[in-house]
């Protein structure tokens, strides 16, 4: 693989960031079916999705492109002061991905330094990131990049009440 290049995506990339995109679902959802979520149409989803968000102040939305072809992307924005998750406003990065056939070759590092970089630029006081607890890899990226954890998620699948119990339905 050539010189990889890291520059904001363009409309004419959305139908590949958004098949990369449904592989991170994709992902997400073979690590933890009860946790994350998979629908029909994710690619379509995204797509549509993506194509609002490219024309969004705030939005940081970047192509990775190696030998005339998209290799991965991260999608970013300033997100507002969020009372329920006690969350000052701040960058926040929602995906990064990298095609498997350009992994280990600092693309994702690559996205992370300019995602970073961008929303920094837009004002952010800071950048918070989610990964899923089994994605060690990333999180070493993470981590490399000076990001501590913050909080820990943890879920409970619900316990259905047995038959005829107080407040079941009958």
């Amino acid at each position: 693989m050539s010189d990889v290049s890291i520059r904001a995506a363009r409309a004419e990339d959305l139908s590949t960031i958004a098949r990369f995109a449904a592989e991170l679902v994709r992902f997400h959802y073979a690590i933890d079916p009860n946790r994350f979520l998979c629908v029909d149409g994710l690619e379509k989803g995204y797509e549509r999705y993506l194509t609002g968000e490219l024309r969004s102040e705030g939005v940081v939305l970047l192509a990775a492109e190696a030998d005339g072809k998209l290799c991965g992307y991260v999608y970013a924005r300033i997100e507002p002061r969020n009372w329920n998750d006690l969350l000052e406003s701040c960058g926040k990065i929602h995906d990064i991905y990298v095609d498997p056939n350009a992994r280990r070759q600092s693309v994702g590092r690559r996205l992370l330094e300019r995602a970073v970089h961008d929303l920094e630029a837009l004002g952010a006081p800071r950048v918070v990131l989610l990964t899923a607890a089994q994605n060690e890899e990333a999180q070493h990226l993470f981590a490399s990049f000076g990001f501590r954890t913050t909080m820990l998620e943890m879920t409970r699948e619900a316990v259905k009440p047995p038959q005829n119990a107080p407040g079941s339905r009958s």
